[in-house]
């Protein structure tokens, strides 16, 4: 059987046509090679997270003996489930309880700070502008382990370690979430309405409010997710600068990791955890960053398209 492709034929005054070719050798294997690419690519990401959804469902037994990719029990997915809750007398909800916390308070400054730093960088002429903008743009290239040691001693000389604000005011300057901005108003957003708007009577306040704000629907929502997604997966700051029961969850998977005698086998910690169990606590920790990509997916995809064509 020949592999054809399809060719759209108009004639004059007649209705558009299809006019079916046969594949050259070197297009079957072009396309043959992509598409084994493709597979290849998917099986490297998708299988690990197979794996990784059903372990929980299995003993630690089970995960080392049986198929990597069997099926264990729902009795077990329950048993894992109560393993995890119950170890440290629940302290897995109070580390899911910081992550949240943390996340949440340090997009609420994000937003507050990111979204007129970037209106006022595309849209107002005021001195100093470039070399703030070339300043953002050369801190969003600093690699953030590289800005920690400084981080860390400034915390110390306002004797915020140990305090959520050596978590929350770090992750709240995101120079990133800036530029996303500038880029979104400086292309997506018409000059012409703005300026409308001010002829009307309208101050800057009014405009960025009343106008520009509306119209920034999908890039706040960009740069919301950019944001949350970074502070909850952060591990290295807060590792340095927060303890105990104040510790987000990333850190306390470490603490975690710590306990299964796989990975640590001079463990002496009366409580062991296993394999399974964290695998559960892994699929758990990812949730909340899942959930929100699949209610606002449709305001990141037209953020990150918005800026495509200029006004």
């Amino acid at each position: 059987m020949t592999d054809l492709t399809t060719r759209t034929i108009v004639t004059n005054g007649a209705r558009p046509r299809r006019e079916r070719t046969a594949l050259t050798p070197g297009q079957w294997i072009g396309r043959a090679v992509v598409v084994l690419v493709l597979l290849v690519f998917t099986a490297f990401f998708i299988l690990p997270i197979v794996w990784l959804v059903l372990a929980p469902t299995k003993t630690n037994n089970q995960l080392l003996l049986d198929g990597p990719f069997s099926f264990g029990s729902f009795d077990q997915l329950a048993a894992n489930w109560n393993e995890l809750f119950a170890f440290g007398s629940g302290v897995f909800t109070t580390w899911m309880g910081n992550s949240a916390f943390y996340s949440f308070a340090a997009l609420a400054i994000t937003l507050i700070v990111s979204i007129p730093a970037g209106y006022a960088l595309a849209l107002i002429e005021f001195k100093g502008r470039r070399l703030l903008l070339v300043t953002t743009l050369i801190v969003m290239l600093i690699p953030n382990t590289a800005l920690v040691l400084p981080i860390f001693l400034e915390l110390s000389a306002m004797r915020l370690i140990g305090n959520p604000l050596a978590v929350i005011l770090p992750f709240s300057f995101f120079p990133f979430g800036v530029y996303l901005t500038y880029i979104y108003f400086s292309t997506a957003v018409s000059r012409d309405l703005l300026n409308a708007a001010r002829i009307d009577g309208a101050g800057e306040v009014r405009v960025f409010a009343q106008v520009a704000m509306p119209l920034a629907t999908p890039v706040i929502a960009l740069v919301g997710f950019f944001s949350f997604v970074a502070n909850w997966n952060n591990y290295f700051l807060p590792f340095l600068v927060v303890g105990g029961t104040k510790i987000p969850v990333q850190v306390g998977l470490a603490n975690l990791l710590a306990n299964v005698p796989a990975f640590n086998p001079t463990t002496a910690s009366s409580i062991v955890i296993q394999l399974p169990t964290l695998a559960l606590a892994t699929l758990i920790s990812v949730a909340p960053i899942l959930l929100i990509f699949l209610f606002a997916q449709r305001f990141l995809v037209e953020g990150m398209t918005a800026g495509g064509t200029k006004e």
